[in-house]
């Protein structure tokens, strides 16, 4: 399994939203977990909610690969974020406690991210898909979890977004990440520079799920240079 490179600059911020709890829980842990693992591995910083369900198995995926994860909490401390919210801190390398509860938390969190992956959930995550819509954010929702992001398409044709650029779907975490990044490059092909620009994704990367040979053997030299 790829490990994430230990640096202190990450190429984007990227926020896994989902549910906190209900059926879409139990069936999208797994996709979860694999899109915090594809978002640490491909050199990208983890962002979430700090919360419970899918946000956390995001967050222990990028921990498997030696990420980083960014909690933004809806609570004022530490101790209101455990005792009276009762969300986790085991598996994020930093949480700001902002104090804006659950609402003022999601506007934060988005503004604060590049790009955000969505897995199933609820309202939360459809008011926090609706913020990235307004933000002008990339958003990719990874399907296989049930929830909200079963329903996406038609909210979307209501909105007249339905042919988007910054909207994507797919069921596979790798895959969508990557799709993500290609978004996020296009948008900012003029300010790349601001940008660590140690990985960088290409469309033939996408249609797979590693590196193409020209980036493997670009992150190979850097990491040896």
């Amino acid at each position: 399994m790829q490990k994430a490179s230990q640096r202190n600059s990450y190429t984007y911020q990227i926020c896994v939203s989902g549910a906190a709890k209900g059926d879409s829980v139990e069936e999208g842990k797994h996709l979860a977990m694999a899109a915090g693992r594809a978002i640490a591995s491909s050199g990208n910083l983890l962002l979430t909610g700090a919360t419970v369900g899918l946000p956390n198995y995001a967050a222990v995926g990028a921990k498997e690969v030696g990420g980083w994860s960014v909690g933004i909490s809806p609570a004022a401390t530490k101790v209101s974020h455990v005792k009276k919210y009762r969300l986790p801190t085991g598996c994020y390398d930093v949480i700001l406690y902002t104090g804006l509860h659950y609402v003022g938390r999601d506007t934060l969190l988005v503004a604060s991210s590049d790009a955000v992956v969505s897995i199933g959930g609820r309202l939360g995550t459809l008011h926090e898909f609706t913020i990235a819509m307004e933000m002008g954010k990339p958003i990719g929702f990874l399907q296989g979890a049930g929830g909200v992001s079963n329903e996406i398409m038609d909210v979307l044709k209501v909105a007249g977004e339905e042919n988007s650029k910054n909207v994507m779907f797919d069921t596979d975490p790798g895959r969508l990440v990557k799709k993500l990044i290609v978004r996020l490059n296009e948008i900012n092909k003029e300010n790349l520079d601001i940008y660590n620009d140690e990985v960088q994704i290409c469309n033939a990367c996408v249609e797979d799920s590693t590196l193409c040979d020209v980036h493997e053997f670009k992150q190979f030299n850097q990491k040896t240079d």
